[in-house]
């Protein structure tokens, strides 16, 4: 599926009151430079008690009611498969590509086009195919107002958490398999992720020109921007990349460099522990300084 956001001028302000996620850290501090060489954007912090950026749109996350239905019927069953939310930034030169996985229980989406349309993106393919991991659901998405793939991660967060509060609302059993079903969803999550175990970071050689770096660690709002920022906070530059949200776990491959070259190994060390000491440190309440 791709997805294409509004233009860098346009604020996509979150308005959360994760109860789940109270604990959770947000970075302050701007991104050093853009997301995939484009112009820097001001940071995404999701809090749970107020609204932090203006907007022209907000995403509201609410609860799911057990009777919500997008191009299909809610049926309860023993066997909840794990949703997937992909985007892609790898595949298609033109376009920000969004794959969608539920099993076989999505419809057409319908609704989540229409709200991926009411933040300034034009789905300009659609296709849908099954194996047998279920039915994919995949969009090709650009902004509306330039036709151009998305290039900001403000936007991209906000696409993600648009895809999932849908699957929330219309696929209600959805919510005990995310992460953010446990503030939102009908059903908590079965279990809860210990992200001192979840989280891995390895960074591998990708050529003369770039490295590839892959995360993988406990899912939560702003994560997407969170892990932009702290990259490009060391001057490395975020080419292009894959992010996934499978469950409760999130799954990022970025291709990175430094000065337009693959990241010595010195750096790739210096890059892994950043993000491991960010994503594994404790939360701590800025006002008990």
């Amino acid at each position: 599926m791709a997805v294409a956001m509004a233009s860098g001028s346009t604020s996509l302000g979150l308005c959360t009151n994760l109860r789940a996620f109270e604990k959770q850290p947000c970075s302050k501090g701007g991104l050093s430079k853009g997301f995939f060489r484009f112009y820097p954007v001001r940071r995404l912090c999701i809090s749970p008690s107020k609204r932090l950026l203006s907007s022209v749109t907000t995403i509201i996350l609410k609860a799911s009611a057990a009777t919500a239905v997008e191009d299909g019927s809610y049926q309860d069953t023993d066997s909840i498969p794990t949703p997937k939310v992909i985007i892609d930034q790898d595949s298609d030169p033109d376009a920000t590509v969004v794959e969608i996985t539920f099993g076989d229980r999505l419809g057409a989406l319908l609704d989540t086009m229409n709200a991926l349309k009411n933040l300034g993106l034009n789905v300009v393919k659609a296709n849908v195919f099954l194996d047998s991991s279920g039915k994919h659901n995949k969009f090709a998405i650009t902004k509306a107002n330039t036709g151009r793939k998305i290039d900001d991660p403000e936007l991209l967060e906000a696409i993600r958490l648009t895809i999932i509060n849908n699957l929330l609302e219309y696929h209600p059993e959805s919510s005990a398999q995310l992460a953010m079903g446990a503030a939102f969803g009908v059903v908590p999550p079965n279990q809860q992720v210990d992200v001192d175990i979840a989280t891995h970071i390895n960074v591998y050689d990708d050529g003369p020109d770039r490295s590839l770096l892959y995360v993988e660690t406990a899912d939560r709002p702003g994560l997407l921007v969170d892990l932009v920022t702290n990259i490009t906070d060391i001057n490395i530059t975020v080419q292009s990349g894959e992010f996934d949200t499978e469950g409760l776990l999130a799954k990022a491959k970025f291709h990175v460099s430094y000065r337009d070259k693959a990241i010595i190994k010195p750096l790739q060390q210096v890059l892994a522990n950043s993000l491991r000491y960010f994503l594994r440190r404790p939360t701590t309440e800025e006002a008990s300084f």
